[in-house]
């Protein structure tokens, strides 16, 4: 996805500059099926036409009519949304629910809805913040944010409201991301291309502050405590933020080469002393430990192609899962001390196309969504 200026009230071509790569591809639709290989068997994987690979029995697919990259869980119920990617205004939301069961995954029509511009993020509330008729509050990012009341009788998805922040009405930065606060729900944090990352009171509609947090694009926040939340950018630097203190920050990692952006970051909800990053156009996910500023604990480096998304598991704080252009998405079991060869994969999951985008449930933590193509997959780990 990528930047520039967006109209407000218009529907002008979306031109982005924000440098998001793992958006900027063509997603081409493919039929080839998800396929599950434990690390030990790649080698014989590799020599094996498509045709002759075991089918897994632990995916489930959902097949869209466009391609796919935003994609969030509910915190409290069997529900996934998903957003298209269109490179035009017009695109939509999806929510689909997901039956564990039955292993069925259906779309909810009544649920369906458009969204200006394609969502760069979703993420459903905390349980702690759900609406007091039972539904679920979904938040989407894009020229603005904004969020929706998905009723619990799937019946209808409702606009609560549009937030908006910018001192002019004509124009607007796009947001890259956001992230809910876990601690205090009704805190959310949103990041932009015009360098700046915003706490919002979402219970009142107000902004409780906004800082200039790097000197280039913020591509990605992710809060650690109630007030403690740090932001990835094309600045290369990883910086920590604390709403106590908000005239300091603390930049624990830059990239190596200058000016090399960084994409995304993940926060270890399960140790906070961790947390991910990768780099553009970079096969490497750096794991830091923030009493150790500067210098990676590890660098996970088995894909064969940029790395385009990372998660934490949410019930383990040793695991993370990696997805990228190799179409490979790899789960990691983090040692104390990493080996002189580096460290390789727990588990190898193999996909038809690239993979943009990928989500390790809270609610359901023995299931990973990735999102690649027009296709959304879950799978059983």
């Amino acid at each position: 996805f990528s930047s520039a200026q967006l109209s407000s009230g218009s529907k002008s071509q979306l031109t982005l500059t924000v440098e998001l790569s793992i958006v900027a591809k063509n997603l081409i639709p493919n039929q080839i099926h998800l396929t599950f290989f434990p690390a030990r068997e790649r080698e014989t994987m590799d020599n094996s036409a498509p045709d002759s690979l075991p089918r897994s029995e632990t995916a489930v697919t959902y097949d869209s009519p466009y391609p796919l990259y935003a994609m969030s869980f509910s915190s409290s119920t069997h529900r996934i949304a998903v957003g298209s990617f269109l490179e035009d205004y017009n695109n939509r939301i999806d929510i689909l629910s997901f039956d564990s069961d039955s292993m069925s995954l259906k779309p909810l029509p009544s649920l369906s809805f458009e969204h200006p511009y394609p969502p760069t993020k979703l993420m459903f509330s905390p349980p702690s913040l759900r609406r007091s008729g039972g539904g679920d509050l979904l938040a989407s990012s894009g020229d603005f944010l904004r969020l929706w009341e998905v009723n619990e009788d799937s019946s209808s998805a409702e606009p609560v409201s549009v937030l908006n922040n910018s001192k002019t009405s004509e124009f607007c930065a796009p947001l890259t991301s956001f992230d809910w606060n876990d601690v205090e729900p009704k805190r959310l944090g949103t990041c932009s291309i015009d360098t700046t990352c915003t706490i919002w009171d979402v219970e009142r509609s107000v902004v409780e502050t906004q800082l200039i947090a790097h000197d280039k694009e913020v591509h990605d926040i992710a809060w650690g405590e109630a007030r403690v939340f740090a932001s990835v950018s094309a600045d290369g630097s990883v910086r920590i933020f604390d709403l106590r203190d908000k005239e300091h920050s603390t930049i624990i990692y830059e990239s190596p080469q200058p000016d090399t952006p960084l994409l995304r970051l993940a926060w270890n909800k399960q140790d906070l002393r961790c947390m991910a990053t990768i780099l553009m156009d970079s096969n490497k996910v750096v794991i830091l430990d923030i009493r150790s500023p500067t210098m990676p604990v590890a660098e996970l480096e088995r894909h064969q192609g940029s790395v385009n998304a990372i998660a934490w598991a949410p019930q383990s704080c040793k695991h993370i899962c990696s997805g990228g252009d190799d179409a490979q998405a790899l789960i990691w079991e983090l040692p104390t001390m990493a080996g002189p060869n580096g460290i390789d994969p727990l588990s190898v999951y193999s996909a038809g196309s690239e993979i943009n985008q990928l989500q390790w449930s809270a609610s359901l933590p023995d299931w990973i969504g990735i999102a690649f193509a027009n296709k959304m997959q879950l799978l059983r780990v």
